[in-house]
């Protein structure tokens, strides 16, 4: 049974004793040289217990080298390197991987290109005080996007309600990658057996979070497309998922 609670604004305590105190941020590149540094400085300053992990799909623009240099700046920063592009769900399955090695009790997963706020991530981390997984939604109370055309707004809301009809999901947003998962929750439901490639990665780890019974809570936030750098959604991607 999965136990939502949304709401617009935090609740419970960042010193409660079940709150994590190593927080690793997992952020997947490719091409992402013009984002990459201001993302990782800004995600850095939210708290002092976060880490980010840059998985670098072997980016030509050089995002690999740039992240590289933060890790030497500090020993907040890690980069895990990969010899080829082979999708969004390959990159995140290695990232909470490494991100498990790394020690993390928590682990935040979120978009290089600011579309998800460095600013939220804080609200993320004050609901695990008391659950099992924090959702970032742009539809919790309505429809929270900023930037996109009429027609990308209707076929994403319309591609979250088809898979919410299909998976069962008790969810607003079913393609979102922007959460915050604690440890033993990724460990129960088995995240390296997912196959699923592009954003249908983050539909069935939603699914599982459904079956092993997550406490979870949908927190609202507003999505900024992108200003700088190019989308790596593709139509074939945005048709199986609604995510365009």
């Amino acid at each position: 049974m999965f136990y939502w609670q949304r709401t617009k604004y935090p609740a419970g305590s960042r010193g409660a004793k079940n709150a994590p105190d190593t927080v690793i941020v997992v952020v997947p590149t490719y091409n992402e040289a013009e984002n990459v540094e201001a993302l990782v400085r800004d995600v850095l300053e939210q708290d002092p217990r976060i880490e980010v992990l840059v998985v670098d799909d072997n980016s030509p623009d050089g995002t690999g080298k740039l992240a590289d240099q933060l890790a030497v700046a500090t020993s907040r920063v890690h980069v895990l390197h990969r010899a080829s592009k082979e999708g969004l769900g390959a990159a995140y399955r290695a990232g909470l991987a490494r991100a498990l090695e790394l020690g993390a009790d928590a682990v935040v997963q979120m978009d290089c290109d600011f579309s998800h706020p460095p600013s939220t991530v804080p609200v993320l981390l004050e609901a695990m005080a008391d659950h099992d997984v924090a959702i970032g939604s742009r539809y919790v109370n309505g429809i929270t996007v900023v930037n996109w055309p009429i027609e990308r707004i209707l076929i994403s809301y319309f591609g979250n309600w088809y898979a919410k009809k299909i998976t069962g999901l008790d969810i607003s947003a079913t393609t979102g990658g922007f959460r915050c998962v604690r440890r033993s929750m990724l460990e129960m439901m088995g995240f390296d057996r997912i196959r699923s490639i592009g954003y249908a990665f983050q539909i069935e780890l939603n699914f599982r979070f459904q079956h092993y019974g997550a406490k979870a809570k949908e927190i609202e936030f507003f999505f900024v497309d992108r200003k700088l750098g190019e989308s790596k959604l593709s139509l074939r991607i945005a048709k199986w998922t609604g995510r365009l």
